[in-house]
């Protein structure tokens, strides 16, 4: 059973940080490509970074270019989501999402909400 999971988000002030994690089982998580989407309220969800592999070139989105980072942990079936400089039109649910030969998988998503 495909499982993604994530975790770590929360409500943060803007300027500050927060790391987001993704824990996958049930498939081989070394091959598929993983990503990070979100959807703020009354938005379309969006892509805000990809990485096909380890040590691949990361894709990010242009509001995102800069302030976050993707990472993956092949050996923990996890990936993470570094996020710096937050800022309250990045409040959105974030979603981790696995795509290869398989399909397309996606997590339950965790809440970010960026506000003093």
């Amino acid at each position: 059973q495909v499982q993604l999971v994530e975790s770590g988000g929360g409500l943060v002030q803007p300027g500050g940080s927060l790391r987001l994690s993704c824990a996958a089982s049930g498939f081989t998580f070394s091959s598929y490509a993983m990503s990070w989407y979100r959807q703020a309220p009354g938005k379309e969800r969006e892509l805000v970074a990809e990485l096909i592999s380890v040590g691949a070139r990361a894709t990010y989105a242009d509001s995102a270019k800069g302030r976050f980072a993707i990472s993956r942990d092949n050996a923990r079936n996890t990936v993470f989501l570094q996020m710096n400089r937050l800022k309250p039109e990045d409040t959105a649910v974030y979603y981790c999402k696995a795509a290869g030969w398989g399909g397309d998988y996606w997590g339950q998503g965790t809440h970010v909400t960026v506000s003093s």
